[in-house]
């Protein structure tokens, strides 16, 4: 698939693909939306000292690098391992293109952002002390397959239902709960009311919340 760059509205770049009329991020603003749904409303809410967090899909590595941010505000007295699935890796153009270290006040986000796509696929690798990344190149449909630790956190950032309605249809989600511990809890920025209702349907404890700039609103829901 062909890809572009383009810079979304708080001046953070964003990958655009042609062929399905889709950006990876809102054209809003990719990082105030990764910080809003993803952290404010996803990491912030999470105080276990280990936290395993399961991501739908790495695109870009945004989503880990406001990840590392805010874990690095912390007492880092806490462990983070970091799983990613993702079927169409981005590429070393695209990689330097976007160069999201820039979005950061730290001058070690560089080497941070260099490190996560430098990682090598299918093993961990300790990004910074306490903070473990381990990218999995596969289809979504492969999680069942998949050897996991029990997930506190999903971060649930497939494409929109419009290109890709199967990632929002119950057979995933099923997939998705497997892999979760109990009052684990899954953030998206989607707000359908066919994903509330399938969340609802496997047991899930579904909350709206105020969505990121541009959207009214987006989805909590805790594993019961």
């Amino acid at each position: 698939m062909k890809r572009e760059i383009k810079t979304t509205n708080d001046g953070s770049k964003t990958l655009f693909i042609n062929e399905l009329n889709e950006n990876y991020h809102s054209h809003h603003g990719a990082l105030q939306e990764a910080e809003h749904v993803f952290i404010k409303n996803g990491l912030n809410l999470i105080n276990d000292y280990e936290i395993n967090i399961l991501e739908l899909g790495f695109g870009t590595g945004l989503n880990v690098l406001v990840t590392i941010n805010e874990y690095l505000k912390t007492d880092k007295s806490h462990v983070i391992n970091y799983f990613t699935l993702e079927k169409y890796p981005i590429n070393q153009s695209e990689i330097d293109d976007l160069a999201y270290f820039e979005l950061f006040d730290d001058p070690e986000f560089r080497n941070i952002y260099h490190k996560i796509h430098l990682a090598d696929w299918a093993e961990s690798t300790e990004i910074i002390n306490g903070f473990n990344l381990k990218k999995i190149e596969c289809d979504f449909f492969e999680l069942k397959n998949i050897d996991l630790p029990k997930i506190n956190l999903v971060y649930y950032d497939c494409f929109g239902a419009r290109v890709q309605p199967d990632l929002w249809e119950k057979p995933l989600f099923e997939m998705v709960s497997d892999k979760m511990a109990v009052n684990g809890l899954l953030t998206t920025y989607s707000s359908k009311g066919s994903v509330r209702r399938i969340l609802q349907e496997i047991n899930f404890q579904v909350e709206k919340k105020q969505g990121p700039p541009g959207k009214r609103e987006m989805i909590n829901a805790v594993k019961l």
